[in-house]
């Protein structure tokens, strides 16, 4: 059975990330591409290369035939998806790779976004979408909200760990590294290669970036009470990946079994031995996450990292993977290809 899909806001780069992912999928097919400002052009003219696959021209949203849509991913801007998605007809299944559907909580959403919810009963109806987590809830889900890409990476360093209870709640402190892809494709004066290269730079530090909304929301609905992390990101001068390095009270063979037991079934999820610690290039292109634990020189305190590809794992695989659970496949088809190396 082959599903049709159509991909609004496919110019960007997580609209090219599901289309390199579906090209290698046996049973979906790309039926639409929408790119308001790149309607009417080929997508071999705004990424090269996909010049191999044989794809719809680009088009405009309100030019594409829903009843013959089976589900919509929407790689629209934050703000634009809300009006966007409120408008679609009312049966349709829809992944959001936007932020904004990820809050259940509409003052929450205000507080971090700076604008009210333009569509509140959807926003109430979305089901958070990192998958290891949200399964059955997927599966049946009509409106799915992808997470953001740092915060798939610190949850999967911290929810096994908070569940199993083997950290102190009150003290952890993520330190995050995030390629410049996460920054969207947009011309943006601090992204020019001068600007970037040669360095990398700590941004929204002291607790102002928005995906600190995710991690109050997951771990304190996780832990039953408030939960609040000490969060900094680093942009760093790389294409793709995410490091989080986490710093916790607890101890690392307790942690590293907290892990081994959550993630012992999970495709995607891989705890390496104690002690050894990855690299963003051992998880470049693919949906893979790997996790390290290192006891620290401190008794009683251990060192988590996680790596895996923003575009992949983080945004577009991550919504691949709730496709195949929303429309009956298997949930690692299409996403089994080895990462890139080097």
């Amino acid at each position: 059975m082959t599903h049709n899909v159509a991909i609004l806001g496919a110019s960007g780069y997580t609209g090219a990330e599901l289309i390199r992912l579906i090209a290698g999928h046996p049973t979906i097919e790309i039926a639409a591409l929408a790119a308001d400002r790149k309607a009417g052009m080929h997508m071999a003219q705004v990424f090269p290369h996909l010049r191999h696959m044989e794809l719809p021209k680009l088009c405009k949203i309100d030019e594409i035939d829903f009843a013959a849509i089976d589900l919509c991913f929407c790689a629209l801007p934050h703000k634009t998806s809300q009006q966007v998605i409120s408008a679609l007809p009312a049966d349709l299944k829809i992944i959001d790779l936007s932020a904004d559907f990820r809050l259940r909580d509409p003052e929450a959403y205000a507080t971090w976004y700076g604008n009210a919810h333009s569509a509140v009963e959807m926003q109430r109806e979305a089901v958070y979408g990192l998958t290891e987590f949200y399964r059955e809830q997927i599966a049946q889900a009509r409106l799915v909200a992808g997470t953001g890409c740092n915060a798939a990476a610190g949850q999967f360093a911290l929810r096994p760990l908070i569940a199993a209870g083997v950290i102190d709640l009150d003290e952890i402190i993520l330190d995050l590294k995030c390629a410049v892809s996460g920054a969207g494709r947009s011309l943006k004066e601090n992204l020019l290669h001068a600007e970037l290269s040669e360095g990398y730079h700590a941004y929204a530090v002291g607790g102002t970036h928005r995906h600190l909304g995710e991690f109050d929301q997951e771990f304190s609905r996780l832990a039953g009470r408030p939960v609040q992390v000490q969060f900094t990101p680093h942009l760093i001068p790389a294409n793709r990946g995410i490091l989080a390095t986490a710093y916790l009270r607890g101890e690392a063979q307790a942690i590293h079994r907290a892990f081994a037991e959550a993630y012992a079934d999970e495709p995607f999820l891989a705890v390496l031995p104690l002690g050894e610690t990855p690299s963003t290039h051992h998880v470049r292109g693919s949906n893979f996450c790997h996790i390290g634990v290192v006891p620290d020189r401190i008794t009683g305190r251990t060192i988590v990292v996680t790596v895996l590809d923003n575009l992949t794992k983080g945004s577009s695989g991550q919504a691949l993977q709730n496709a195949n659970l929303i429309l009956g496949e298997s949930e690692t088809e299409g996403l089994l290809m080895a990462p890139l190396f080097p």
